[in-house]
C-alpha cells in the first residue's frame, strides 16, 4: 500500500525541486542562497545541479509545472515571495495534480489496484485565506520596491510618514490590510522601510483605503504622499479623477466624500489641512504596484 503523499515525495518533490534549484541559480543566486530559499541542504542543491537526482519527464514537461516553477523563482529571487508564499502555491498544485490529474496517474502506478476508482483528495483549497494573505503580501512587496527605486519618491513623503498598503478582497478591518509597520520615512533624502510588510499595522492609510470601499470604491490599495495643489493638476491633466474631503468633517470624511461618485480604477482623495492636520494626498487603486506606479509618474 502506497500512499499518495509518498508518491510526491518519491515521483514529484524531487523533479520540482531541481527545476526551481535551476531556475534560481540562473536567476544569479548562490548555492548557499538556493539551499536556505528551499530549504534544503547544499549538497542537496549540489546534487540537482550535477544531474544526480532522478526526474520525471512528466513533470518537467507539464506546463503548469513549469509555469509555477518559473513564477515562484521569480518571486524568491527577487524577493517579492516568501517562502510560505511558495509552499502554498506548489501546496495547491499538488492537490490540484491529485484530484485525477497527472499525481492520480502517477498513483495508480504505484497501486495498480486503484486504476479506474474515484478517489478525491481536495484537502487546500485554491482560494485559501492564507493564500490570498501571501499574495497580497507579494503585491505590496513589489509595489515597495516601486517606490523605493523611484529616484526622488523621499521628496514626496509628508512629514507624518507615507505607507503603502494592500487589503484583502473580501477585507472587513484594519487587521484585513497589509502595509509597512512604522510608515515610511525620509532620512536624509532617502526612502527608509523599517520593516517588512505586515497585516493589521496601518491605522490612518488603512482606514482611508476601507472608507473608499465602504463609498463602493472597488479599491484594494492606497499610498499616501504629501499634498501639493500642482501634484494635483498633474493627477488630473494625467488623466486621474481628484476628490477633495474635508479632514475635520464629524463623520468619516472619505466615504462622505466619495459617495455617489463614479470613480475610476485609480483615482485620488485628498485634503489640503485643517488646524493641526498635515496636508496629505492619497493614490487608491487595484493593488499595490498600481498605486505605487502613480505616483512614480509624478517624479
Amino acid at each position: 500500500m502506497r500512499f499518495v503523499e509518498e508518491v510526491v515525495v518519491d515521483e514529484f518533490l524531487p523533479t520540482v525541486r531541481s527545476m526551481l534549484a535551476g531556475e534560481l541559480r540562473e536567476r544569479g543566486l548562490t548555492q548557499s542562497e538556493v539551499a536556505e530559499a528551499l530549504g534544503i541542504s547544499q549538497s542537496a542543491v549540489s546534487k540537482y545541479a550535477h544531474g544526480e537526482v532522478g526526474r520525471r519527464e512528466e513533470v518537467l514537461n507539464d506546463e503548469r509545472i513549469r509555469e509555477l516553477v518559473e513564477r515562484v523563482a521569480d518571486g524568491l529571487a527577487e524577493g517579492d515571495v516568501s517562502p510560505v508564499a511558495a509552499l502554498v502555491e506548489f501546496e495547491v498544485l499538488i492537490r490540484e495534480l491529485e484530484e485525477g490529474d497527472l499525481l492520480a496517474e502517477f498513483h495508480e502506478e504505484a497501486m495498480p489496484a486503484l486504476a479506474g476508482a474515484e478517489y478525491d483528495f481536495t484537502v487546500h483549497d485554491p482560494e485559501s485565506r492564507l493564500r490570498e494573505r501571501e499574495r497580497t503580501l507579494a503585491s505590496l512587496r513589489r509595489g515597495l520596491r516601486t517606490l523605493t527605486n523611484a529616484s526622488g519618491f523621499a521628496g514626496l513623503i509628508p512629514n507624518v510618514g507615507s505607507n503603502l498598503v494592500e487589503c484583502l478582497p473580501d477585507a472587513a478591518g484594519i487587521e484585513d490590510v497589509a502595509a509597512i509597520p512604522g510608515r515610511i520615512f525620509d532620512v536624509k533624502g532617502r526612502a527608509t522601510v523599517p520593516g517588512e510588510p505586515e497585516f493589521g499595522v496601518s491605522q490612518h492609510v488603512a482606514g482611508v483605503l476601507l472608507s473608499a470601499r465602504d463609498a463602493g470604491a472597488d479599491v484594494r490599495a492606497a499610498v499616501d504622499v504629501r499634498y501639493d495643489a500642482d501634484l494635483v493638476d498633474s493627477l488630473e491633466a494625467a488623466g486621474y479623477e481628484c476628490v477633495e474631503f474635508d479632514p475635520e468633517a464629524p463623520t468619516d470624511p472619505v466615504k462622505a466624500a466619495l459617495s455617489g461618485c463614479d470613480l475610476g480604477e485609480t483615482f485620488v482623495v485628498y485634503q489640503s489641512g485643517g488646524f493641526g492636520i498635515e496636508p496629505v494626498l492619497y493614490v487608491l487603486g487595484p493593488d499595490a504596484p498600481t498605486v505605487a506606479g502613480v505616483v512614480r509618474e509624478l517624479l
